[in-house]
């Protein structure tokens, strides 16, 4: 029985994209609202499972194509983000922190006069909070 579900959360999940494109986001909540609105679906459960597939395909069309969705939907959703350009560059930057080694080797390269360089201390830099993975770092590691 669970197999069967799973198609049909599946198919389900399709159509409403295919239908309420517009309308669905990336969040699980909103489509979960908007699949009340849209959908008659016997079971809370099933309509979150619904939901919670919907926002993956969602996220899923957000980089590249996927299979069992019309093409015309897609293919407007990459014109959309192609046409899309951003207030100011990404990297357009103020300063750029380095540490003394990085900036011994841009002296070395004849680079030294490059605006907007800040030497830093290491130090003080990895010390400034910065963890590894979720648990934040410190910590005995399991290695």
């Amino acid at each position: 029985m669970g197999r069967v579900r799973t198609k049909t959360v599946k198919k389900s999940s399709r159509q409403v994209i295919e239908r309420y494109y517009s309308k669905m986001t990336l969040d699980f909540h909103t489509n979960k609202k908007i699949l009340e609105e849209v959908a008659i679906i016997p079971s809370k459960r099933l309509r979150n499972k619904i939901a919670g597939f919907s926002t993956h395909l969602m996220k899923r069309i957000q980089k590249g194509p996927v299979r069992g969705i019309s093409l015309k939907l897609q293919e407007e959703e990459r014109e959309r983000r192609m046409d899309f350009v951003p207030e100011q560059s990404a990297i357009n930057v103020e300063a750029i922190k380095i540490d003394k080694e990085t900036r011994d080797m841009i002296d070395a390269l004849g680079m030294g006069d490059m605006q907007g360089l800040e030497t830093i201390d290491p130090v003080a830099a990895s010390t400034a909070g910065f963890g590894f993975g979720r648990g934040g770092g410190g910590g005995r590691g399991r290695y």
